[in-house]
């Protein structure tokens, strides 16, 4: 037998058969409803205990107490050990469905359940019904990981255990199945029904039994008699817009409440008991009823009692919603939307029947239910069907679809898109539906996919000078800027235009460049981006903002783009982090002309980092800033998590040693933060950094990364100059030896500067008086890497460089050899030459700009730097924006 063969018959064998789809489901239902009945009867006994109390002492003491000490509880428990269970908990199922990595286990299921028992129990308007959800998926996931199955038939099994959970959570198991479509999946494919299908009717039927005693719903609405007759349709309409329009306020309430604790910048446990503590005083002020949510929904609905009433417990509802939702307790928003909609159609009932006399309240009631339940959450069929389900009331289902679908209509268009996106977007995850290939062109904008790092010539180059530029890139054209605005384009063809061929070598590029480029904005889809690239069969289209060049567009852009979006599935996410947060900071005196950066990350080469950029510092009278950062989770934010900071202050006070050993000014800082790179960048821009110098271990395992993420995103992003060093094997074990005498001896005699002109190599030489004070009579070779088909290669770039360092004042006494090497490739010439000359250290960027282009594009450094035992130091100079 073949191995291709072999291979798939171990792969169909290896992917889950219905069967055991069928089984998994069943027993996730199971689970999932043994959770939603322990969060039901766990809440109750303790809720039952809080109102008791409440009677034995007095309420404006017990309520207060009892929300501070069970809510501070609570957010411990999460922050201590989930942070991934904080809020709802259907963002967070909803994220993991869309392929973003979010924590599902079972000690996220554990903590969920225990806190939002406390939650609850404890008198935080919140409902059980969200958590049962993220408990079910949790559950799901964690027993996913014991069964072979592939990445799709593990979202289908948490999608059913999301379904199960609320389905166990309302008695509703049709609302289980619905909601999985209409909001969390969207997968309508027969293994997803079939499995969701079956997880919600079994979570249910359980819940029922163990719930209730029987599969009989609620009593007093199963009692209550509903009614609707045709002059009652305006009341209903009228209903479905009051809902709509104060579900979308709530809404934003909810998103203000959460930016609101987010500026107390404060721990989860103090926001969590601080909502449980002005709840309790709230609810303390209340009549007694208002001490039971569950109690209250049904007092509302079968009671005969005056509208001041329900707009009373509406209006209170509402804050009190807001005060616990917002602090990030774990709990959820169906039980009080249930409850606020209740109450507002209980208010235009008690209106109908004082106007026309006919209607029933228990109608209107449980009509307001499902339709600010629509509302806020989105999804009007589930609402439909929860309600539905609650009553076995067919009289209600005309009513209440008016209600639901105007109220959804109306809150949709005063606030667009789903609570749960933007409750994602809040944390930094932004999902975005993707359809077809033509949908893709349509929607994204040459701004989403342009290369915003564009090498770009000087329209007062010389005509030498361009045509060195293009010998030394890959490129066959540039955009040609003069003030960083676009002035012009050139081709590889202008130059071989015959009209350009006896021109003289010092003509300047303008008179020879295409002056009117066509050019795309930032808004223009791809659509229209790809039309101009066939109407005008060009390869790349300019970028430009009010003239100024902001990027540069090709056919593989797009393509790349749209293999991407396709790649992803159903949904793209996007992660954004938060701001860091500085936690730690020294300051020196301002006296330098400029500073100098340097990230430590590493204490076995930070004392080498700092020696170089000391020597870089006293030769340009900078300031040093030191930073760490330290990296938390994105479920948690930076400026309100705690974290430990000795460690590293100790390696920062290593590095105010050195500095004060050789009288250069140093900062230091320690951030939290989400992102490394981002963190670097923010830091660049606060202290306005003239030079980064970072360490690079050589190597990177980051797939489609030619440094890995960081050192790649400051690469193109950062507008400073940016060093980055990799240490020689034999340096680190220096610095390993010599560590704890903070002192090292110098290794970097001989030096080898690849060349062949441009802005980096003079960037190269500025810096070569400094870095030469960190060896013992240096000697400085440079080349210039020829193809083999040269046979007299033309030495003037390599003597005029050799020139210029002899004038320099500093480096007189130095020893220069010009170094001519040819190779088929610069990578391999480079490293054939300092395994045979044992060079101490390789400056590579020191090409022109387009080096750096073919960092990112290509790997020649990367191979440079891991053919070679040397130390290699990549310059790249500032990027004027």
């Amino acid at each position: 037998m073949s191995l291709p063969v072999l291979s798939q018959r171990l792969l169909r064998w290896w992917q889950p058969r219905k069967g055991l789809a069928i089984a998994e489901a069943s027993i996730i239902g199971i689970v999932a409803a043994l959770s939603a009945v322990l969060l039901k009867v766990g809440s109750g006994w303790l809720g039952a205990w809080r109102v008791h109390t409440s009677h034995v002492f007095p309420a404006w003491l017990a309520l207060p107490i009892v929300g501070l000490v069970f809510g501070y509880l609570a957010g411990w428990l999460v922050q201590r050990f989930a942070p991934e269970a904080s809020g709802s908990g259907i963002p967070q199922v909803k994220a993991t469905l869309a392929n973003v990595p979010t924590q599902l286990s079972w000690r996220v299921a554990a903590v969920k359940l225990l806190s939002a028992m406390i939650v609850i129990g404890s008198g935080l308007t919140l409902g059980r019904q969200g958590p049962t959800v993220q408990v079910g998926a949790s559950l799901a996931a964690g027993m996913s990981r014991f069964v072979p199955t592939s990445p799709d038939h593990r979202r289908q099994m948490i999608a059913a255990g999301a379904g199960a959970g609320l389905a166990a959570a309302f008695n509703a198991p049709l609302a289980g199945v619905i909601f999985i479509v209409e909001e969390l999946l969207q997968d309508l494919s027969g293994i997803t029904l079939g499995t969701a299908i079956i997880a919600s009717f079994i979570g249910g039927v359980v819940s029922r039994l163990l719930g209730g005693g029987s599969l009989q719903l609620n009593q007093q609405l199963m009692h209550s008699s509903s009614q609707f007759s045709l002059p009652e349709l305006p009341f209903f309409l009228l209903l479905g817009i009051f809902a709509g329009l104060l579900g979308a306020l709530f809404n934003r309430g909810l998103i203000f409440s959460i930016k609101f604790y987010r500026t107390l910048h404060i721990s989860l446990p103090l926001k969590v008991a601080l909502a449980g503590f002005i709840s309790g005083i709230i609810v303390a002020i209340l009549p007694d009823y208002f001490r039971n949510n569950t109690g209250l929904r049904e007092y509302i609905i079968t009671s005969n009692s005056s509208g001041s009433v329900a707009a009373i417990a509406f209006i209170a509802q509402f804050i009190l919603t807001l005060i616990a939702f917002g602090s990030g307790a774990p709990g959820g928003l169906f039980a009080p939307s249930l409850i606020l909609g209740s109450c507002l159609g209980h208010v235009v009932g008690v209106w109908e029947s004082h106007l026309l006399g006919i209607g029933s309240l228990p109608t209107y009631a449980l009509a307001g239910m499902g339709g600010f339940f629509s509302a806020v959450s989105k999804v009007p069929i589930t609402a439909i069907v929860i309600i539905f389900e609650m009553t076995t009331d067919f009289n209600l289902v005309l009513p209440l679809m008016i209600v639901a679908v105007v109220a959804y209509l109306v809150a949709d268009k005063v606030m667009p898109g789903s609570l749960y996106d933007t409750l994602l977007q809040l944390k930094g995850i932004s999902i975005t539906k993707v359809a077809s290939a033509e949908a893709i062109l349509t929607t994204l904008t040459a701004k989403d996919v342009m290369q915003q790092q564009v090498e770009t010539l000087d329209a007062d180059m010389t005509l030498e000078e361009t045509k060195q530029a293009f010998s030394s890139s890959h490129h066959r054209g540039f955009p040609v800027v003069k003030n960083s605005k676009l002035v012009g384009i050139v081709t590889q063809s202008d130059l071989t235009k015959t009209p350009n061929r006896n021109l003289p070598n010092d003509t300047l590029l303008k008179e020879i460049m295409n002056p009117a480029p066509i050019t795309v904005t930032p808004l223009h889809n791809l659509s229209n981006v790809l039309y101009l690239l066939d109407r005008y069969q060009i390869s790349r289209l300019p970028v430009i903002d009010r003239r100024k060049l902001i990027g540069i567009i090709t056919r593989a852009d797009i393509i790349r783009a749209e293999a991407d979006h396709l790649n992803g599935g159903n949904v793209t996410p996007t992660p954004q982090a938060e701001p860091s947060y500085i936690v730690y900071q020294t300051r020196s005196p301002s006296i330098g002309r400029g500073r100098l950066l340097v990230p430590i990350a590493n204490p076995e080469t930070a004392a080498t980092l700092l020696q170089i950029a000391t020597a870089i510092a006293r030769d340009r009278h900078y300031e040093i800033e030191c930073v760490q950062i330290m990296l938390v989770s994105r479920h948690s934010s930076p400026c309100e998590t705690p974290v430990r900071t000795a460690k590293s202050r100790r390696l920062l006070r290593h590095a105010e040693v050195l500095a004060k050993k050789w009288g250069i000014p140093l900062h230091t800082q320690i951030r939290v933060a989400h992102d490394p790179a981002q963190a670097i960048l923010e830091t660049i821009k606060e202290c306005h950094i003239d030079m980064i110098l970072m360490g690079w271990k050589g190597n990177t395992s980051t797939p489609g990364r030619i440094f890995g993420n960081v050192v790649d995103t400051i690469i193109r992003q950062a507008t400073c100059e940016v060093l980055l060093v990799k240490l020689s094997n034999s340096q680190e074990s220096i610095v390993k030896s010599q560590l704890s005498e903070i002192t090292l001896t110098p290794q970097f005699n001989r030096w080898l500067i690849p060349t062949a002109g441009g802005p980096n190599a003079k960037f190269a030489m500025k810096l070569l008086p400094a870095l030469l004070t960190l060896g013992n009579n240096p000697e400085i070779h440079l080349t210039q890497v020829f193809k083999p088909s040269e046979l007299n290669p033309d030495m003037q770039i390599l003597d005029q460089a050799i020139h210029q360092l002899t004038r320099h004042r500093q480096l007189s006494g130095t020893i220069f050899l010009a170094t001519p090497v040819q190779a088929d490739s610069v990578a391999e010439g480079v490293i054939n030459l300092v395994k045979k000359q044992g060079f101490d250290v390789v400056i590579l960027g020191a090409t022109r700009e387009g080096l750096l282009q073919q960092a990112i594009q290509g790997n020649i450094p990367e191979a440079i730097a891991s053919g070679v035992e040397s130390t290699v130091i990549l310059v790249r100079g500032a990027i004027n924006n």
